[in-house]
């Protein structure tokens, strides 16, 4: 089947962003945001557009989903629905909008926490006091025990959920979690109670520690070791 061009400018810039990835990109292969833009420089927010497509189950990589990739670069991964055959481009169920209720609880359900990064709600982000956190509610990909996947809603910021869909492996998750020695499930569990990591004692005297000059460091590890040799 031949597919309609990339270029023409009827089809509008979500379709034609799919378009280019299928016959000038390839399953697969990476490109940049200039090379995006340099295809498309008539279109304003391309890169949104091309964002658009995991509406419809399109799995766009970027560097935080692949360390493989540079800063720059993304992956074509998952070609999703086939949004230029009229009909196709209706957004997929799992993200069919949400009551002003629906979302009051899932934010209430995550304690009003970015579950990505962790800031609250109207919270200035550390690397930029100027701007303040907005929250919404993201769709997570997730893996359930029996291979099958499952779109879980999770709250996100608008700055972590502009880095693109998240995906997780419960039954990996889950493997990693049985593989943690007794101890360090009791500090887990109480990160979970707390819905926090918390510094213990242990992480503050390690943070002391890396900072001593190298005879405090040997008298603290005589100490510790009982080795005064």
């Amino acid at each position: 089947m031949t597919l309609p061009s990339w270029q023409d400018a009827k089809l509008g810039g979500k379709i034609r962003a799919a378009l280019w990835l299928e016959t000038e990109v390839g399953l697969g292969n990476t490109f940049t945001k200039t090379e995006l833009r340099k295809a498309f420089p008539e279109v304003a927010q391309i890169d949104r557009r091309l964002r658009d497509l995991r509406d419809f189950d399109w799995r766009i990589d970027t560097s935080r989903d692949d360390p493989a990739l540079k800063q720059e670069e993304q992956r074509y991964v998952v070609k999703g629905a086939e949004v230029w055959i009229p009909g196709q481009a209706k957004a997929a169920k799992h993200k069919s909008s949400l009551s002003t209720a629906q979302r009051t609880k899932i934010w209430s359900d995550d304690n009003f926490l970015c579950r990505t990064c962790g800031i609250g709600a109207g919270e200035p982000y550390e690397d930029d006091k100027d701007v303040l956190s907005q929250l919404n509610v993201a769709r997570r990909e997730v893996t359930l025990l029996g291979g099958a996947i499952e779109f879980q809603m999770v709250t996100e910021c608008k700055r972590c959920g502009s880095a693109g869909a998240k995906q997780v492996d419960l039954a990996d998750l889950l493997g990693r979690v049985e593989g943690l020695s007794e101890l360090e499930k009791q500090v887990f569990a109480g990160w979970i109670e707390a819905d926090q990591r918390t510094r213990g004692a242990m992480e503050k005297l390690w943070g002391v520690f890396r900072t001593l000059p190298v005879a405090s460091r040997e008298a603290v590890r005589q100490a510790v070791t009982g080795d005064n040799e």
